[in-house]
């Protein structure tokens, strides 16, 4: 039986459980349930905080989990990132007041305030930078500047606008790039289990990124509409009973679509749909 770790709280949670859900496994029904056995597919999930998911998975007590990079990173557990999800995108960055320093690499001898303590130590390290101090907060770091603990701070960031109203600003690129991951042990060899959860996950994720379309169109200008969508590895073509007609199916990236329908139309296709795909194999 697989042992999952998914996020019980927080901006990763509600996501994470609709993927599973989406890939055919038992969701979670109440918010307080800490364990859930999806006897069908023989796996039980964890709900734990997300921050913990790569130290249990690390430990080789649960198989997979879904965190954080940035958590994962910040864990120095034993694990590593196996699959992107596409989701909770963040990035991790310094700020400090506006127009205090050009960048982070002049934080050489400041305190810097920061929930993630070891993915700031290792980064400063690589920057060949010794900070006076790195101020562990559990949380609203923007605020420690302004109370006078720390010169500047390290954080996630999804808008800026928090660190904004604190009045600081970012420095520089980013530190990290950060979403939604799966996680497994590091060096874990993967069993038939695993790869079929991976499977059904991936197969959500690329249903959520294509829309399947479908058309009529002449065959004098069949080949250029095949190069307006040459689907995921190739169309589907189908002769219709009107002479000099084809049916052509294939699979569209769904931020594609209404510029794809327009140039379909344009070339003369007719009759042209599109519908969702709620899972697939490829």
């Amino acid at each position: 039986m697989l042992r999952i770790a998914v996020p019980n709280k927080g901006s990763l949670s509600a996501a994470s459980s609709q993927l599973l859900a989406d890939a055919g496994y038992e969701a979670r029904r109440e918010a307080a349930e800490l364990v859930v056995l999806d006897a069908e597919n023989d796996i039980e999930f964890f709900f734990l905080r997300p921050r913990d998911i790569a130290v249990y998975v690390g430990s080789g007590r649960l198989d997979l989990g879904i965190t954080g990079r940035d958590l994962l990173l910040d864990s120095n557990a034993a694990a590593e990132e196996l699959l992107p999800l596409g989701y909770a995108h963040a990035t991790f960055h310094y700020a400090a007041p506006e127009g205090e320093y050009p960048d982070a690499d002049h934080l050489q001898g400041k305190r810097i305030a920061t929930s993630f303590p070891a993915l700031v130590r290792a980064d400063l390290a690589g920057r060949g930078i010794t900070p006076a101090a790195i101020v562990t907060l559990d949380g609203a770091v923007e605020t420690a500047v302004r109370l006078g603990v720390a010169d500047a701070v390290a954080d996630v960031v999804e808008t800026g606008r928090t660190l904004r109203a604190a009045g600081l600003e970012l420095l520089g690129e980013p530190v990290l790039r950060s979403e939604a991951i799966v996680i497994v042990k590091r060096g874990s060899t993967l069993s038939a289990a695993h790869e079929r959860l991976l499977r059904r996950v991936q197969g959500v994720l690329v249903a959520r990124r294509y829309v399947m379309m479908d058309y009529d169109v002449p065959t004098a200008v069949l080949e250029k509409a095949c190069e307006i969508t040459p689907g995921y590895e190739s169309p589907t073509i189908s002769p219709l009973q009107r002479e000099e007609w084809v049916a052509v199916r294939a699979m569209v990236l769904r931020a594609d679509v209404n510029r794809t329908m327009d140039n379909l139309w344009d070339l003369g296709a007719r009759g042209i749909l599109v519908s969702g795909i709620q899972a697939c194999r490829l």
